[in-house]
């Protein structure tokens, strides 16, 4: 047979979870043409693996990569992923892309992209449609393979401008006539952000109304849902279950957690003891319990799942979320353009009447009151669980990493005030970490571990790269942690099943074909790689650090990355659409 190269012996995880074995891979074209021992007609070029693993490429369900690969120059800034072995992202989530492009209601989206990608868009984003979207990607190139979901908040935009009332049912044809728009162009079903303005509005009946387009089109719902929140979470998981239910509809959960809500004493009591446990932790590890605050939610989905209900979720390795800092502040404030809101925040009354709903808002199900919203996070946590990741301004690049208690503590004032006066400054262009306790909190981690190695959970990085401020340090060792900390070091679950829950699991989920798996036929998507040496070289204070072990990653049939670092010219991925995924 002819094949343009062919790897030797081998160590293959196939992505399925079954045991490993050794044997040759032929590459033709973009595609694995035989597995087994091979002999080449043709001119070949060998790769001798001895003593390395051969995988699937990683697979990133949950990635906000499109927000950054329309930039021409993306390959740099996307580097870290393909450096750890991702060789396809699916982009769209929380409810968030960049497209479509409302008609009338453009200047609130990109006002919204403006303050999330810290620069304005204008110039950049030359497209109306989804479809238009995708194919400025295309006609540019695309590093790595990338699929996008359908945006929920910006179909809403669309339809209802910032409006945050229940949708009535000329609003819903409207958003699902956007919806179907977006879909028959190439969308591969529709994200949700229940958390986030303005997708927090909606109610139930929208999301059903919405997941029945989604099943015409044999798509899949995901949702960042209503509440994480430990006493209003299992509601947020039935919402989400009645679509899945009563839409008939795939649907896959983002990024699974746990928020306690207690009261105020009790909360301070706590978090004081969990950070006492950290840091003994961080000097003398110690066995944790097998259990987690979301034991009952895994429970559900995994009987649903067992009846036949097409339902999966995902969740990060790391002790630290991010966000908009905008987000954690009440959604009663940040109606209107950007203008408006600056507004908002340089007005002392408007400041204390927003004080005032964060310190007495009571985030109860179905958080639709006017202080009810689910991510009142400074009262849940306080204002030493957030802070900055990133900010525009020079001047402000001091207060990278600090709380806003720290922030409050330098500049003298309370860390309300730090919020909004950072906010301020910076035309609300800033983006936050948020923790319980500390960035890099293994005990945390450890403590979630239930989540992760659970059989129904993808493995996803959850970020978004903006070139400047401290980026997560899922952006570059996400993939390898997994599987060298959780698999090989720790065994919390076998080398075999990591590699699955990375690979061929989250393609299942999210339905994408031909990939995930090494097999005959399938797309060359894959990672060569040093298992025992198969290192994370970031921390949350120093994320930018490639990992240790990664030496070939392969995209469609061609080399991207190898000893002598990262192939930005010749741009192998694709764009993964609805009707070829």
């Amino acid at each position: 047979m002819d094949f343009d190269f062919i790897i030797d012996n081998a160590k293959i995880f196939d992505g399925t979870g079954r045991l490993p074995y050794y044997n040759s891979v032929g590459i033709l074209g973009d595609r694995i043409k035989a597995i087994g021992r091979l002999e080449s007609t043709g001119d070949c070029r060998r790769i001798d693996a001895e003593g390395l693993s051969l995988s699937p490429g990683f697979i990133d369900v949950h990635s906000h990569a499109d927000m950054a690969i329309h930039y021409p120059d993306h390959g740099r800034l996307l580097e870290p992923l393909v450096r750890q072995g991702i060789t396809t992202f699916v982009g769209g989530n929380c409810g968030v892309s960049l497209a479509p492009v409302s008609e009338k209601n453009s200047k609130k989206q990109f006002d919204f992209f403006e303050f999330l990608l810290g620069k304005e868009q204008d110039g950049t984003i030359k497209w109306k449609t989804f479809g238009g979207m995708l194919e400025t990607f295309e006609k540019q190139g695309v590093l790595l393979n990338c699929a996008v979901l359908a945006p929920h908040g910006m179909i809403r935009l669309d339809a209802m401008s910032d409006k945050l009332v229940p949708a009535d049912m000329n609003d819903i044809a409207l958003m699902r006539r956007s919806l179907s728009q977006c879909l028959e162009q190439g969308a591969i079903g529709l994200s949700t952000g229940l958390m986030y303005y303005p997708g927090l509005a909606s109610n139930t009946r929208e999301l059903v109304e919405l997941g029945k387009t989604v099943h015409d089109y044999n798509g899949v719902f995901t949702s960042h849902m209503r509440s994480y929140n430990s006493d209003t979470i299992s509601n947020a998981l039935d919402e989400v279950l009645q679509v899945c239910t009563q839409a008939q509809v795939r649907v896959q959960i983002s990024h699974l957690l746990c928020i306690p809500n207690l009261p105020e004493p009790v909360r301070v009591v706590l978090q004081k003891a969990i950070m006492g446990m950290s840091h003994l932790y961080r000097h003398r590890p110690f066995s944790l319990p097998n259990a987690s605050l979301t034991s009952s939610v895994q429970k559900k989905i995994a009987s649903m799942k067992a009846d036949g209900w097409p339902l999966g979720f995902d969740a990060m390795p790391t002790s630290a979320g991010f966000t908009h800092l905008v987000a954690y502040l009440p959604p009663w404030c940040i109606q209107g353009t950007l203008k408006d809101l600056m507004g908002v925040l340089a007005d002392k009354k408007m400041r204390k009447k927003i004080r005032n709903s964060i310190e007495t808002g009571t985030p109860v199900w179905p958080h639709t009151g006017k202080d009810q919203w689910a991510m009142n996070t400074f009262k849940l946590l306080g204002y030493g669980a957030v802070s900055v990741m990133s900010v525009a301004k020079e001047r402000n690049k001091k207060y990278l990493g600090k709380t806003f208690v720290e922030i409050g503590e330098m500049n003298g004032t309370h860390p309300f005030d730090a919020v909004c006066d950072l906010a301020l400054d910076e035309e609300c262009k800033v983006l936050t970490f948020t923790t319980g306790t500390f960035p890099g909190d293994e005990f945390m981690e450890i403590a979630m571990k239930d989540v992760l190695i659970d059989p129904n959970a993808s493995i996803v990085t959850d970020t978004i790269m903006l070139g400047f401020g401290i980026p997560s340090h899922l952006f570059y060792d996400c993939f390898p942690k997994f599987i060298a900390t959780y698999a090989r070091d720790k065994k919390f679950i076998t080398v075999e099943e990591a590699i699955r829950k990375c690979t061929s699991l989250p393609a299942e989920q999210l339905q994408i074909k031909n990939r995930g798996k090494i097999e005959e036929g399938y797309y060359a998507d894959m990672v060569l790689f040093d298992l025992e040496n198969l290192k994370s070289n970031s921390t949350p204070q120093k994320p930018d650090s490639f990992p240790d072990g990664i030496r070939q990653v392969f995209i469609n049939g061609k080399s991207v990355v190898d000893s002598s670092g990262t192939q930005y010219i010749t741009r192998h991925g694709r764009v993964l659409r609805r009707d070829s995924v």
